[in-house]
């Protein structure tokens, strides 16, 4: 059986010999970065970077193999990789829509801004849209400056690696657990039996080690709160925005324009083009086209879609 998308291509090609038309495969990938000017004028030009959905190392091959993303640490990377040759560009406006995701992308995303920051000398300045919560609030850290809509919620930091444990309805309909393993801790946290004690205390242990490399990203990007405040605060909640503000986690509340206004005072600006990177099938009209919908996130089914595999999480995933 021939895949979707190696059909399409022998057809594209077998057209293409035979003189009859001419086709245009889109591949994923395959398509460059377009500049457009979404908000004001100048020569200077502010950058505007969304991150929204998931935070995921994955990417999204789409429906029939057609319209696939690459994942957003990959977007993010090929976009300050291009901002950084452009000389034009005096600032960085983070647009955050996130409920958080995987430890190892919230790190990456954290480092990739906090690198072009240092290297390229801008300002950064973290909007938070409906919600920045767990990895969303890790990756705002790397910004000189956060602020958040009125209606915004954000915090729950912390770590969690989800999991179930199905044994009792697998002996219900007849079925049993005969894994083999070469270590009492090999299959730690299966879902086809109940988690032992010394496991649980071990995979625990990871958890806290993650836990104090996310107080120390917050320790370093609010150093107006001392470690102890921040610990007060990190026990997985969230917070509304007016909240947040008051325990000192956000800057400013106010709108996306509001946010502008900021990234140009920062950068000793009077005026600048917001710009965004897009795919040339993918243009954005206004300051707000292109926003990725973020629903609240449910739990396992949030972390098998966005994720796709058992991992531990800045996210945050109420049942």
């Amino acid at each position: 059986m021939i895949r979707p998308l190696r059909f399409v291509l022998l057809l594209a090609v077998s057209l293409a010999v035979g003189g009859c038309i001419t086709v245009e495969v889109p591949l994923f990938g395959g398509n460059k970065w377009v500049e457009q000017v979404v908000y004001g004028q100048g020569d200077a030009k502010i950058l505007m970077l969304e991150l929204g959905g998931t935070l995921s190392t994955k990417g999204d091959a789409g429906r029939f193999g057609f319209g696939g993303r690459a994942s957003i640490v990959a977007r993010v990377r090929e976009q300050l990789e291009r901002a950084a040759h452009d000389d034009e560009i005096k600032a960085l406006l983070l647009r955050i829509d996130s409920p958080g995701g995987t430890v190892i992308a919230s790190e990456i995303l954290y480092r990739e801004i906090l690198r072009y920051k240092h290297e390229t000398k801008v300002p950064v300045v973290a909007q938070f849209m409906g919600m920045a919560a767990s990895g969303g609030y890790y990756v705002a850290m790397a910004a000189d400056e956060v602020r958040a809509y009125p209606s915004a919620v954000t915090g729950s930091i912390g770590v969690i690696m989800a999991g179930v444990n199905v044994a009792g309805l697998l002996d219900k309909i007849g079925v049993a657990n005969q894994s083999l393993t070469t270590g009492a801790f090999k299959d730690a946290g299966s879902p086809l039996r109940p988690m032992r004690s010394e496991e649980r205390a071990q995979l625990q242990t990871i958890l806290d080690d993650l836990f104090q490399s996310f107080l120390d990203v917050v320790d370093e990007g609010r150093p107006e709160l001392d470690r102890a405040a921040i610990e007060k605060l990190a026990d997985g909640r969230i917070y509304s925005a007016k909240q947040a503000q008051e325990a000192g986690l956000v800057d400013a509340l106010g709108d996306l324009p509001e946010a502008v206004t900021a990234t140009l005072e920062r950068a000793g600006l009077e005026q600048a083009r917001l710009v965004v990177y897009h795919k040339g099938n993918d243009p954005h009209e206004n300051l707000y086209s292109g926003e990725t919908q973020s629903p609240a996130p449910n739990g396992l089914l949030e972390m098998v879609q966005g994720v796709g595999r058992p991992a531990f999480l800045y996210m945050w995933v109420p049942w």
